[in-house]
């Protein structure tokens, strides 16, 4: 397996026209671009076209089985995934290619993620460097299914490389309220995963969310952001706060035994995906 090779790009996408020629613009070096699109209504496909002529279209069932099927299409020895608000530096760029080249590589890499919310880029509050496992050998990996914030991994060696990913996520509060609605509920089927047993106490629901804007904003030195670094500190504590009020309905409405069950997953929260 060791040994210079080439490599694939995959990415998945939907309704991503706004995004999508800055994301793969930064990765049109790579041997192969793969695009595997849940039917966008935009210019998503139209704009991958001028890129790569391998775009396919399937129904959205979770970000791990949407990656795979692009992952199945590669040919290349090296797999790199990547996410339409996010764009490869020219340093990444260049640590990618000599990686691949040398014969003594490992067999995957964390990548650095620098995340660019509200418009400025933040280094602190625990939110830089945002390690991500993205490049590994194809025959290496296998995945670790969640319903959010779900990866890959690879059972031999990794490594870490140098270069930034730019990672360019919510540009209003009200982008960022939204996601946290869906990743909040998508957290409650992670925590029943983890944990089939566990229980929200009164308690939980307040010491979670204060610690978190603590350690944040004080121990992680997200007041160095400024206005920025408090507000992602509070939305963060919200966050957690949201989490763990709707895992606590969850195992109400569960041991009631009445009324419909929230919904964890991303089928029922989002049944229009998979028409």
């Amino acid at each position: 397996m060791n040994g210079p090779g080439r490599i694939s790009v995959v990415l998945i996408t939907l309704n991503e026209e706004k995004n999508i020629d800055r994301c793969l613009g930064s990765v049109r070096w790579a041997d192969e671009i793969i695009v595997v699109d849940s039917f966008s209504s935009d210019r998503t496909v139209e704009c991958a076209r001028a890129y790569t002529n391998i775009v396919i279209q399937h129904a959205y069932d979770g970000d791990i089985r949407q990656r795979e099927r692009g992952f199945a299409l590669a040919t290349g020895d090296w797999l790199f995934y990547i996410d339409a608000d996010e764009e490869v530096s020219p340093e990444l760029r260049q640590e990618i290619l000599g990686t691949i080249a040398d014969p003594s590589a490992a067999d995957g890499y964390f990548v650095p993620r620098k995340v660019r919310v509200f418009g400025k880029w933040i280094y602190h509050g625990g939110w830089y460097p945002d390690a991500t496992f993205r490049l590994f050998r194809k025959g290496a990996y296998r995945a670790e299914q969640a319903e959010v914030h779900g990866g890959f991994t690879v059972p031999g060696r990794k490594g870490s490389l140098g270069g930034e990913l730019f990672h360019y996520t919510y540009d209003t509060i009200e982008q960022y309220v939204a996601k946290m609605n869906d990743y909040t509920s998508l957290q409650v089927s992670n925590k029943l995963s983890n944990d089939p047993g566990i229980r929200v106490h009164w308690w939980k629901l307040i010491l979670s969310p204060t610690s978190h804007f603590l350690r944040a904003f004080f121990s992680r030195k997200g007041y160095k952001d400024g206005v920025h670094g408090f507000l992602l500190a509070v939305l963060g504590s919200v966050y957690t706060f949201s989490l763990y009020a709707k895992l606590w309905e969850y195992r109400m409405r569960e041991q009631e035994g009445k009324g419909i069950l929230p919904p964890i997953t991303n089928l029922s929260l989002h049944p229009y995906k998979q028409l």
